[in-house]
């Protein structure tokens, strides 16, 4: 597994205490945060291979990651 690791010296993306990504579920976990990353990452591409969008544009590719 690879090291859950950032270069953030002031903290303002990182937890100070982990170092993981600062996050909307708050895990502090660096197994936790990657299990989570790979978990949603997953779940997103078997959705757009049920239900593919035709890329056309930048809007569109900012949609294969907000739209839910």
């Amino acid at each position: 597994m690879n090291e859950y690791h950032y270069i953030d010296p002031e903290h303002g993306y990182t937890d100070p205490a982990t170092g993981v990504l600062r996050n909307l579920a708050g895990i502090t976990d660096p197994a936790a945060a990657t299990f989570l990353e790979t978990s949603a990452t997953t779940l997103r591409m078997r959705e757009l291979v049920a239900v593919p969008m035709q890329i056309q544009d930048s809007s569109t590719l900012l949609a294969i990651y907000w739209t839910r």
